[in-house]
C-alpha cells in the first residue's frame, strides 16, 4: 500500500526522495509528496497520480525530508489529502489507519487547529503540534502522542525547529532505518533504499526511533533504548528494474523456472525433503502436529487452497484453509496440534498478521510463514519460516510468489507425510516430480506467442468463466483473478462440478469459458463438464494435458500442455492463466504493473 521515504544529509535529499519513491511505486497509489526543510523552512509540494507528477512539481531542495506514496483510505484522492500533512513547524507521512481519528479531530479544533483534508493523518501533524506550543521537543512529543493514538502506523516525522532530526515510530505496519556514511535514511521498504545503502534496520513493534546525520537510536513502547541488529539487504538495484521486459508482470511471469529452482535449492537432498530447511526447531515442533490451518489473503488463499487437498490426500492431516480477512472475527475454534500456517509474498499483509496474533492467543502447536521476505513482520512472530525465495516482485498482479508458494507447501507437506507414513520411495517420486517443475514451466512459456493471439478474442468481452477440479479448482480461481485484476475483465471461479447448480445460466455465446484439464482421475469428470457448456452454446478455451484426447472444433480451442501429475500441475496449469491476462491487459492498454484502486502490500484491515 502506502511508502514511505526518509532522508538527513548534507545533500539535497529530493533526488533520493523521488528515486525511492519510484522504487515503491509497484505497491499502488494514487497520489503522492515531499515535505523537506532547508534554511528553516518547511516546504511542502504534493500531486495527485503518479511520482512522475510530483517530480514535474519540482519539490524544493533540502537537506532533511519525508516523502510519501498514498493509497487512499480517509478521503478521496486529492492534493489535499496527500501526504505529507503538516502543521506550522511539522510535517508527518503515514502508513495505517488511525481509528481515533474523529475524537481526536473533534479536540484539536477546539484548541482552534484548522483542518485542510478528510484523512485520519492530519490529526497526528495538528497533535504534535499542540504538544510542542505547550513546551515539548519533537522526541518528547512523540512520546506523548503515541499512546494516545489507536490503529496502525508507520511514522516519519520532521520540524523546521530541530532541521537534521527525525522521528520514526512503528505499530501494524512495517518501517526500516537505512545507515548510510555521514547520511541516514528511513523506508516502509528496504526496496526503496537499494541505491543508497545496504544496511538496514528493521523497527521491532512499538518502537520509535530518531535518526541523525550520522547516528541513530531506538526505543521501545516504554521508553527504554534498545538496539536493533543492522543487517546487509541483498537487494540491488538491477533486480528491482524491468531490464528488457515491457512490464514488470511480464518479467516476473517469464522468472518463474528459475524462482522455482531456488525455491528448491538446498531443500532436498538424494531424492528426499530435509527438515533443517524449516530451522532448528522443526523437528520438535512439527511432532506435535496433527492438522494444519492455513490462513491467507488474495492469491495467497488460492495457494493455501491447493495445498489443503495436498495435505489431506497425501500426507493425510486435516486441512482448512480460509481467508484471513474473516477468520478471526468468528473466533475460531483451533486445536492445540494445530500447525497454522500463514502464506504472504510481503510478510506485512495486515490481516494475515492479525490472524497470526489470534491463533497463537489459543496455544496452537506451531507457527509456520510462508514468505518472500524475510525480514517482515509475519517471518519475525512466527515460529519457522519458509522463505520462497521469488526475489523481488514488483507488479501488484502476484505471479511467482504463487508458484513459489506452492513449492514451499509441497515441502511442508512432504515432511508430514513422511511423519504419518509415507514411504521412502513415494516421497523420492514426489521430489522428483517437484525437480521437474521447473522445466516443465519453462515449457509452457513457450506458448507466449500464441496466448498473445488468442487474447485478442478477449478483448472485447465483458465477462469470462474459469473451471476446474480438485486442486485445479482454486488455480481456476487464480487465473479467473488475474484477468480481472489487470484488464478490468469481470470474471469469476467454479468448482467445474457446481456449474449445474447455478453457473451454468450464465452461459451462452458471449460468455467465455476457460478451463483447466490436466490428466488425472477427474479427467473425464472435467469433460463432461465441458459437454454441458458446449451444450449451450458457451465457447470453450480449454487449457489441457497434450494426451487428455481433446481436441479443436466449433466453439472449442484446446491449448495442449506439457506433462505434469498431481504436485506439478496448478504450478504448470497457471503460467499460461498468467500470461492471457497479461497479453489481455496490454490489448486492452491498462496499467498493467499498477491496476485502479489495488496496492501490492495491504498493510491495513
Amino acid at each position: 500500500m502506502c511508502g514511505i521515504v526518509g532522508a538527513v544529509t548534507q545533500r539535497n535529499v529530493v533526488p533520493i526522495l523521488i528515486e525511492g519513491l519510484k522504487r515503491l511505486e509497484y505497491r499502488g497509489y494514487d497520489s503522492a509528496g515531499v515535505a523537506t526543510l532547508a534554511n528553516g523552512q518547511l516546504q511542502v509540494v504534493r500531486a495527485v497520480g503518479k511520482v512522475a507528477e510530483l517530480e514535474a512539481a519540482q519539490p524544493k531542495p533540502g537537506t532533511t525530508g519525508i516523502a510519501h506514496t498514498r493509497w487512499a483510505t480517509h478521503g478521496v484522492p486529492a492534493e489535499r489529502n496527500s501526504h505529507p500533512h503538516f502543521s506550522k513547524d511539522i510535517a508527518v507521512v503515514h502508513n495505517g489507519i488511525i481509528e481515533n481519528h474523529e475524537e481526536l479531530r473533534d479536540e484539536l479544533q477546539a484548541k482552534g487547529f484548522a483542518f485542510s483534508s478528510e484523512t485520519d493523518t492530519e490529526v497526528l501533524a495538528h497533535l504534535l503540534q499542540s504538544l510542542i506550543d505547550a513546551g515539548d521537543d519533537l522526541r518528547a512529543a512523540m512520546l506523548k502522542m503515541i499512546p494516545r493514538i489507536h490503529g496502525a502506523y508507520a511514522l516519519a516525522v520532521i520540524s523546521a525547529q530541530e532541521p537534521q532530526r527525525m522521528l520514526l515510530a512503528r505499530r501494524g505496519s512495517p518501517l526500516a532505518i537505512g545507515i548510510g556514511v555521514g547520511e541516514m535514511f528511513a523506508a516502509s521498504d528496504a526496496t526503496a533504499l537499494v541505491s543508497v545503502t545496504s544496511r538496514i534496520v528493521y523497527l521491532d513493534e512499538g518502537d520509535l526511533a530518531e535518526i541523525s546525520l550520522d547516528s541513530y537510536s531506538v526505543f521501545d513502547k516504554t521508553g527504554t533504548v534498545v538496539k536493533r541488529t543492522e543487517q546487509r539487504s541483498n537487494l540491488n538495484a538491477s533486480a528491482v528494474e524491468k531490464g528488457d521486459y515491457r512490464h514488470f508482470m511480464q518479467k516476473e511471469i517469464f522468472e518463474q523456472p528459475v524462482a522455482l529452482a531456488n525455491a528448491l535449492e538446498g531443500r532436498i537432498a538424494n531424492g528426499r525433503v530435509l527438515e533443517a530447511c524449516l530451522g532448528p526447531k522443526a523437528s520438535e515442533l512439527l511432532f506435535r502436529v496433527k492438522r494444519v490451518r492455513i490462513v491467507a489473503c488474495g492469491t495467497s488463499a488460492n495457494a493455501g487452497s491447493v495445498a489443503q487437498y495436498w495435505f489431506e490426500r497425501i500426507a493425510r492431516v486435516p486441512c482448512v484453509a480460509e481467508i484471513a480477512s474473516e477468520f478471526r472475527y468468528r473466533d475460531p475454534m483451533i486445536e492445540p496440534d494445530t500447525l497454522f500456517i500463514t502464506i504472504s509474498q510481503s510478510g506485512e499483509t495486515a490481516d494475515t498478521l492479525e490472524a497470526l496474533r489470534h491463533a497463537k492467543s489459543k496455544n496452537i502447536a506451531a507457527s509456520l510463514v510462508i514468505c518472500n521476505s524475510s525480514e517482515s513482520s509475519l517471518v519475525r512472530e512466527s515460529d519457522i519460516a519458509l522463505m520462497t525465495h521469488a526475489g523481488p516482485e514488483r507488479s501488484v498482479a502476484s505471479t511467482k510468489a504463487f508458484t513459489t508458494q506452492l513449492m514451499a507447501l509441497a515441502l511442508v507437506m512432504l515432511l508430514l507425510a513422511r511423519r504419518n507414513g509415507l514411504s521412502e520411495a513415494d516421497e523420492r517420486r514426489y521430489v522428483k516430480s517437484l525437480q521437474a517443475a521447473p522445466g516443465q514451466v519453462a515449457a509452457a512459456l513457450k506458448e507466449d506467442a500464441a496466448l498473445c493471439l488468442l487474447a485478442e478474442r478477449f478483448i472485447h468481452k465483458q465477462h469470462a468463466l474459469f473451471l476446474g477440479r480438485g486442486p485445479m479448482s482454486p488455480v481456476a480461481a487464480e487465473g479467473a483473478l488475474k484477468l480481472k485484476e489487470i484488464s478490468y475483465i469481470h470474471a469469476e471461479a467454479y468448482a467445474a462440478g457446481e456449474l449445474k447448480h447455478g453457473p451454468l445460466a450464465l452461459v451462452d455465446e458471449h460468455m467465455p469459458v476457460i478451463a483447466v484439464a490436466p490428466d488425472g482421475p477427474l479427467l473425464e469428470k472435467v469433460k463432461s463438464n465441458l459437454q454441458e457448456v458446449k451444450a449451450r452454446g458457451g465457447e470453450l478455451f480449454v487449457f489441457a494435458d497434450r494426451d487428455a484426447g481433446l481436441k479443436s472444433g466449433p466453439g472449442v480451442t484446446i491449448i495442449a500442455m506439457p506433462h505434469g501429475d498431481e504436485l506439478t500441475d496448478p504450478m504448470l496449469y497457471t503460467v499460461p492463466l498468467q500470461l492471457l491476462a497479461y497479453h489481455v491487459a496490454c490489448l486492452k492498454g491498462t496499467d498493467v504493473d499498477q491496476p485502479r484502486n489495488l496496492a501490492k502490500s495491504v498493510t491495513v484491515e
